[in-house]
């Protein structure tokens, strides 16, 4: 069965390399956002996809906007029997769904929770139980298509955004191989999305990124982990950036931002209802480092009483 294959991260790149993988498929095309310039020394670089698209010699198109562009002409002509998409990014015009006998997107929550960019960072900052992968037919409103499949996982106390997004990829892949064959084949029937179930998750915006220390130490912990390792979640100390990967909700009490405790191997901040032990951080202009050795390092001024701004 010849595919186009639309996506764009590492999520959508573990979804492909499942169809690739199963000689059912033959992907014959593959769409992708351009290339973008990364980091601070601005290196272009593939998107995963791209890359696995790439190293199995697939044609590759790059449109800044599918809709309108010369790449959609091409697209329309190629014959594939239909589409997959796993977080591509962009909508698909109307009549590119109109072409092909189907379209289906692997979506990264257990709709209709959590439509939109963002599903596995609100699921984590939200303190949700569990998290899933959503098979859907797609149409052109965002992420509001009939649902073919879906499955859900724990979301455990360890979990971050990077390891739920490595898990959820493999399920979504999974669940992709194991029920396209029967929904091709007309064996299941698409359920139609509660509308008062509905939800969003709009991609993180820098103010959701900057801690407030008046929640509780729940709630800021979810956070740090729901903004792990992307965008990072941080605050304010001595007027400067810091960002914290890793932290673990503990006892105490004391003013929101405070420093509670400072060991050689420990610093404990505190928050609206008990404190966090910070684990891994990131000072402005240093790299990302331990606690105890920030602390050996450039927090050997710190003491308790401090504030985090």
């Amino acid at each position: 069965m010849k595919l186009i294959f639309m996506g764009t991260p590492d999520f959508a790149a573990r979804v492909l390399e499942g169809l690739l993988a199963d000689e059912t498929y033959e992907v014959i095309a593959v769409v992708t956002q351009p290339d973008r310039a990364v980091g601070r020394k601005k290196e272009v670089r593939l998107t995963p996809v791209k890359a696995v698209a790439v190293a199995h010699g697939i044609p590759v198109y790059q449109p800044e906007k599918l809709s309108g562009s010369p790449e959609l002409e091409e697209l329309m002509a190629l014959p594939a029997v239909g589409i997959v998409t796993a977080a591509f990014g962009q909508f698909l015009p109307e009549r590119l769904l109109k072409q092909f006998a189907f379209a289906v997107n692997v979506h990264a929550s257990l709709l209709p929770k959590y439509r939109g960019g963002a599903p596995i960072h609100y699921a984590l900052i939200n303190g949700d139980e569990q998290a899933g992968v959503t098979l859907m037919e797609m149409v052109k409103e965002m992420d509001a298509g009939d649902m073919i499949a879906s499955r859900a996982i724990p979301i455990e106390e360890t979990d971050t955004v990077g390891t739920l997004f490595d898990k959820l990829a493999l399920v979504g892949r999974e669940l992709l191989l194991e029920t396209l064959p029967a929904y091709v084949a007309g064996d299941i029937v698409p359920q139609s999305q509660d509308p008062e179930q509905v939800s969003f998750s709009p991609n993180i915006t820098p103010e959701q990124e900057k801690i407030d220390w008046t929640k509780t130490n729940r709630q800021v912990f979810n956070q740090i982990r729901g903004m792990n390792p992307w965008p990072v979640a941080h605050a304010f100390l001595n007027g400067e950036r810091f960002k914290i990967y890793e932290a673990t909700p503990v006892e105490g009490q004391g003013r929101p931002g405070e420093i509670l405790e400072k060991t050689k191997q420990s610093l404990v901040v505190a928050t609206g209802q008990g404190a966090l032990s910070l684990e891994r951080v990131q000072p402005a202009g240093k790299p990302q480092l331990q606690i105890r050795d920030y602390l050996n390092g450039n927090g050997r001024d710190l003491k308790v009483g401090d504030y985090f701004d």
